[in-house]
């Protein structure tokens, strides 16, 4: 049960154990929610569906400017999308109809799992660009893959330090310019140190790339090249202006905007509106790189289905959060309690959208951020799914032992995804590992939404996997193969996390009775390994099998290890560059164990 708030003050923990949450920690959740206006349920949007009854009656203004007349029901033919209704009592509201399913694909087919940034080439400033997943694209096809599953893009402040985790971004609607192939755009070439990187350096590439880039605008750009961003600052309008006048205050007053000077912090204010208009060039330049990088990804991607990630929040410092401040809950951050993946909880940093601030913004941002995320690639990866449903909240200064859940919309969301997956052709994942309540699977399946299936967490033999979900291995934040082999990822995580030695010991008994269950014996070597693990993801039916880059070089260490700051976390590259990679053999007998369109 839920109160007037969201808030859930009794639930069942990972391990089926009733919870109950203290009074004072759900006063200081509610004094941040704030009361809901009494009537918001005549105010917010309706979401519905093609032959579903919605209770009311009126003129409906049709996304295309068109006029429907809606009695009730809603007809078969009616129109999908965002329309307004002027209901006959006088009220107008959002009008959301959606199909209520995602797009499925409708053959089996695998890929790879990549961490872009720590793809380096040869010819790349030693971080993995646009130009690199184009060449990974392009070898994934000639063996036979479907698709790419890849690490957030999303932009992060423009100033050194550089943010290094991919899912505490800026932003949720733009994108990383430090992913840009200097070489690839026109008028530029890179002819600085080209690192064969033991640690993927972001601050020094993007200072590198930045000089470039300011050059090259500098010394103006051609008219095709103008009529192009002029193109795109109209299609993609407000918002762009919006982080582009962010960027611009960023690198003046630093990151976080809630240390920029009073007049600064409201994006609506006549101060910012001043920044923009005298500083038009600056707030130019940060629009084209936004134009170069939907133009290199597009490249990128070609006609191969990538399926882009989107991050549960964004940073409360950032552009989104500067936007959107009277929607978040600013002195909250999102996380996990204790479970599997983490014995101690996760605090992940970001500040969670209010439900009903939410709802009554039409479900503006949630819309945006996954439609920017699908765009130009063809899949979205929902991070931590179940928080469509419920997240969990961590109050200022409290551990993640001590937080709430507050409970989200999740019809309203889901029927959203559906529509943008419906609109952009997009596959859609849901990641649902953690502490996943009863009935969400349901909810993902009826939808088309694809769940999780790993080998690491499921008891069942991977032939008993559902059709209906993306199968791995591992993911970026548990082990490599190799790692677990080998043990030094235990090792790893006694030297950067605080869990029990216990637990790390278990953990690791558990995964590798996973992999002795393919037929692994004790002292094989990390190859053999390797091939039981995967020779049972090849036994999968779930329509997506990802396989992780990082086993195909028998990387040891993984991208992150939740729960420390201690490591280099996100900054692993590699051990090899992509010249080498693609005609390694170990990826090829991956590929070929998976037995997925491999060319005789």
């Amino acid at each position: 049960m839920t109160d007037a708030y969201g808030i859930q003050q009794d639930w069942v923990d990972a391990d089926d154990q009733p919870q109950h949450v203290a009074d004072e920690i759900v006063e200081r959740l509610r004094a941040v929610i704030g009361e809901p206006p009494p009537d918001l349920d005549e105010t917010a949007p309706v979401v519905t569906r093609p032959g579903r009854h919605t209770g009311l009656r009126g003129t409906v203004v049709l996304e295309d400017g068109g006029q429907r007349e809606l009695d009730d029901l809603v007809p078969d033919d009616f129109p999908l999308g965002y329309h307004r209704l002027r209901a006959d009592d006088g009220r107008e509201r959002a009008l959301i109809v959606s199909p209520g399913r995602c797009w499925v694909p409708q053959q089996q087919r695998w890929g790879w799992a990549v961490q872009l940034y720590a793809l380096w080439s040869e010819r790349s400033a030693g971080i993995g660009d646009l130009a690199d997943l184009r060449r990974i694209r392009e070898w994934t096809e000639s063996l036979g893959g479907g698709f790419l599953l890849l690490n957030p893009l999303h932009a992060v402040a423009p100033v050194v330090p550089l943010e290094a985790s991919p899912y505490l971004p800026a932003t949720r609607r733009f994108r990383n310019p430090v992913y840009l192939s200097i070489d690839d755009v026109p008028g530029c070439s890179f002819s600085g140190e080209r690192p064969s990187p033991g640690v993927v350096d972001r601050d020094t590439a993007w200072m590198a790339k930045l000089a470039v880039l300011r050059e090259r605008w500098a010394a103006g750009i051609d008219d095709e090249e103008a009529a192009a961003l002029a193109a795109y600052r109209q299609e993609v309008g407000r918002p762009l202006e919006e982080f582009a006048t962010w960027c611009v205050l960023v690198a003046e007053h630093g990151p976080d905007w809630r240390e920029w000077p009073d007049e600064l912090r409201d994006p609506t204010s006549d101060a910012v509106a001043r920044v923009r208009a005298e500083r038009a060039d600056e707030v130019g330049f940060w629009a084209w790189l936004q134009c170069l990088l939907a133009d290199q990804l597009a490249t990128a991607t070609g006609d191969l289905t990538v399926v882009q990630d989107l991050p549960i929040g964004v940073s409360g410092g950032g552009a989104d959060a500067w936007v959107w401040q009277e929607v978040l809950a600013g002195s909250v951050t999102v996380g996990a309690p204790p479970d599997a993946l983490n014995t101690v909880g996760q605090d992940w940093g970001s500040p969670p959208l209010v439900p009903w601030r939410l709802r009554a913004l039409d479900y503006q941002p949630f819309v945006e951020s996954v439609r920017a995320t699908i765009a130009g690639a063809g899949g979205l990866r929902i991070d931590h799914v179940m928080g469509l449903f419920r997240l969990w909240w961590i109050p200022e200064g409290s551990a993640p032992t001590d937080g709430c859940y507050v409970r989200y919309p999740a019809e309203d969301l889901l029927d959203i995804v559906c529509l943008e997956s419906h609109r952009a052709q997009a596959v859609v994942v849901g990641e649902d590992l953690g502490t996943v309540e009863e009935g969400v699977p349901e909810a993902l399946a009826e939808r088309g939404i694809l769940s999780y299936r790993l080998l690491w967490f499921e008891d069942d033999e991977p032939q008993d996997w559902p059709d209906l979900a993306l199968a791995a291995v591992t993911t970026h934040d548990l082990p490599t193969v190799a790692g677990l082999w080998t043990g030094t990822d235990a090792e790893d995580q006694r030297a950067s996390t605080d869990m029990p030695e216990e637990d790390i010991v278990s953990g690791r008994r558990d995964l590798l009775a996973r992999l002795v269950r393919g037929g692994v014996e004790e002292g094989a070597s990390v190859e053999e390994a390797l091939d039981a693990a995967y020779s049972q993801l090849g036994r999968a039916p779930s329509l997506l099998l990802a396989l992780a880059l990082e086993d195909a070089v028998a990387e040891e260490r993984r991208p992150n290890v939740p729960g420390t700051t201690e490591r280099d976390n996100w900054r692993v590259p590699l051990p090899v560059p992509l010249e080498e990679l693609v005609i390694a053999e170990r990826p090829h007998r991956l590929a070929r164990l998976v037995g997925q369109g491999w060319p005789a």
